[in-house]
């Protein structure tokens, strides 16, 4: 059985849109186009709603620029396919536009008194500590937290066995920890 072929002039129907601002006529064209339009997206990898979208956005383009409609260069249909080509790549490069980054203008938050007072007592607090401890653990502690010294670099720089450095500093912590509380 052979198709039908639909012999309707969709050319005429445009220049009516264009001429006369014609409802009836574009509502003929939507009925045709739209579905097809949505389908030849959907075709191109659009998903169902974008392609719907982009759909309705170039009927919306049909109505609004059928006066640059020109029959002797394009038919209807390539007119029409040609808008929903290029809304499908508008769409593609909006999507993989990346979103900018949130930018911090101007100076920094002043921080909360009460957190900076709070931080200069603990400060204050830690050197009272660290007094207390024998000189060889201070040392230690020093190296290893101030220093940024790993317990076998400071083995290598005293001379000390590493299982000396590792108890003499587990004992200043244990002593900071007890005065600390």
């Amino acid at each position: 059985m052979a198709k039908a072929v639909d012999e309707t002039d969709w050319a005429a129907l445009l220049l009516k849109v264009r001429d006369d601002q014609d409802r009836a006529a574009f509502a003929q064209l939507f009925r045709h186009f739209a579905p097809r339009v949505k389908a030849f997206l959907m075709k191109s990898g659009a998903g169902a709603t974008l392609a719907e979208e982009c759909a309705q956005d170039v009927m919306a383009t049909l109505w609004q620029k059928a006066h640059l409609f020109d029959p002797a260069r394009a038919s209807v249909a390539t007119w029409v396919y040609t808008i929903a080509r290029n809304r499908r790549i508008d769409a593609l490069r909006k999507a993989r536009r990346a979103e900018p980054e949130e930018l911090d203008w101007g100076p920094a938050p002043e921080p909360d008194q009460a957190e900076v007072m709070e931080a200069q007592q603990e400060t204050e607090r830690l050197g009272r500590a660290l007094s207390t401890l024998p000189g060889p653990q201070r040392t230690l502690i020093e190296r290893a937290f101030y220093g940024e010294l790993s317990h076998s670099e400071i083995a290598a720089e005293t001379g000390l066995p590493l299982g000396t450095i590792k108890s003499r500093i587990r004992l200043a912590l244990d002593k900071l920890r007890h005065e600390m509380t």
